[in-house]
C-alpha cells in the first residue's frame, strides 16, 4: 500500500488490521515530513475503510522512534529555511491520532522520545516491552515538550508528568505502565504473535489481556513522594526553592535539582507554564498553544545553542541566554504564548 512514504515508512494490510512500520532503523526511526504526511494519509483512508478495524504501529530496529530530525532544525536555520510546515503537519497528525475512531495500537519496543510520543501516546493502546525507553528531553536542548505533551504529561498522577517534562529524565516500561503513559506491558518476544492475534480478531483489548505481563515500577516510593511534593507547587521558582531546601538531606532531590539547573532556564519556564495551562485544555487547544510556542522557539537563541552543544560540538556545555532562572522575565515567557500574527494552527 502506498501513501507516499517511500522507503521510510511501510503500510500493509493483515487481516482486519492496517499495519504501519517505521523503516528508518539507522536513523532511530526519527520522523521526517514525508513520514508524517504518509501516516496522516493512511489514517484518513483507514478511518472510513470498513475492512480496517484496527491500526497497529511498530518499528524496525532498536528504536521505536527517537523523535524528529533535530539536526535538520539546526541546518534549516543556517540555510535560511523555516520548518514551520513540518511542525504544523506533525501537530495535526498528533491531533488526528487523538480523535481516530478505531483502536490505534502502538508497539513500543525500544527508544520512544519526542515525536515518538506524539505518534503513540495519543492512541488508544500504548504497549511497551522490556526494551522500551521513554523520555521527553527537549528542555535539555533549549526546546520544549511538544507533540501534545502539554495534553498528556499534566494528566499523569502525582505530578510525574510535570517532573518528566521539566527534567527530561528517561524511564522504562514499568514506570510508564504505572504512570499511564503505557496501557500495557508485554515481553518483546511475543510481539509478532500479538500482531497476528490482533489482526485476526480486530480486538486489541481482548488480545492484550492474554499477552499482558505487568512490569515492576523502578521509581521507589520515596522518590514518588518527593516528586508529588515538590512538583505540585504553583510556580517554577517555588519548585526550585523546595528542592533546594530538601537537597542536603535527600539524594534524589539533589540529583533532580542538578538536572534542572543544567536545562535551559527559558525552556523550563515555558514548559512549566504550558503544562500548567494544558491540564485544563482539550487536545486541539493544546496543539494550538504548542504551535504558538514552536514558532517563537524557532527564533530563539537557546534552541540552536542546545543543539550545538548536544550534537554539533558534543560534550561542550551550552551557554544559555539568559543563564539564570530568575533572569527570565514574565514578559519573555508571555511572548511564547501570544497569538501568531499570521494566524494560529489550522485543523
Amino acid at each position: 500500500m502506498d501513501f507516499g512514504g517511500g522507503d521510510q515508512i511501510r503500510f500493509e494490510r493483515h487481516g482486519v488490521a492496517g499495519i504501519v512500520t517505521l523503516t528508518r532503523p539507522t536513523a532511530l526511526n526519527a520522523l521526517t515530513h514525508q513520514m508524517v504526511r504518509a501516516l496522516s494519509a493512511a489514517l484518513t483512508a483507514w478511518a472510513d475503510d470498513v475492512a480496517v478495524r484496527v491500526v497497529i504501529l511498530k518499528a524496525e530496529g532498536r528504536a521505536f522512534c527517537a523523535g524528529g530530525d533535530i539536526m535538520d532544525v539546526y541546518r534549516a536555520r543556517q540555510e535560511g529555511r523555516r520548518l514551520t510546515e513540518f511542525f504544523a503537519d506533525e501537530y495535526r497528525l498528533n491531533a488526528q491520532i487523538n480523535r481516530f475512531p478505531k483502536p490505534y495500537v502502538s508497539l513500543i519496543d525500544g527508544i520512544c522520545m519526542g515525536g515518538g510520543m506524539g505518534i503513540s501516546a495519543h492512541g488508544s493502546h500504548r504497549v511497551m516491552t522490556e526494551n522500551a525507553v521513554f523520555a521527553m528531553p527537549e528542555v535539555g536542548i533549549g526546546f520544549f515538550p511538544d507533540v501534545g505533551a502539554s495534553y498528556v504529561l499534566p494528566n499523569l498522577g502525582g505530578c510525574f508528568g510535570i517532573y518528566l517534562g521539566l527534567t527530561g529524565n528517561k524511564i522504562g516500561h514499568g514506570d510508564a505502565l504505572w504512570s499511564g503513559i503505557a496501557t500495557h506491558t508485554v515481553e518483546a518476544a511475543y510481539l509478532p504473535a500479538l500482531v497476528d492475534e490482533i489482526a485476526e480478531s480486530g480486538d486489541p483489548g481482548t488480545e492484550l489481556r492474554e499477552f499482558f505481563r505487568a512490569a515492576p515500577r523502578k521509581t521507589d516510593e520515596a522518590a514518588l513522594h518527593a516528586i508529588a511534593r515538590h512538583f505540585s507547587l504553583g510556580s517554577l521558582p517555588d519548585v526550585f526553592t523546595s528542592l533546594e531546601r530538601a537537597a542536603d538531606d535527600d539524594e534524589f532531590c539533589a540529583a533532580t535539582l542538578a538536572t534542572l539547573r543544567s536545562r535551559s532556564p527559558t525552556s523550563l519556564h515555558v514548559a512549566f507554564r504550558e503544562m500548567s495551562i494544558g491540564s485544563t485544555m482539550s487536545m486541539d487547544e493544546c496543539m494550538k498553544m504548542e504551535f504558538r510556542i514552536l514558532n517563537r522557539m524557532l527564533e530563539s537563541h537557546d534552541l540552536y545553542e542546545g543543539i550545538r552543544a548536544a550534537l554539533v560540538e558534543k560534550g561542550s556545555p551550552p551557554r544559555w541566554e539568559p543563564a539564570r532562572l530568575a533572569d527570565v522575565s514574565a514578559q519573555v515567557v508571555d511572548a511564547f504564548f501570544a497569538p501568531l500574527p499570521g494566524g494560529d494552527l489550522a485543523p
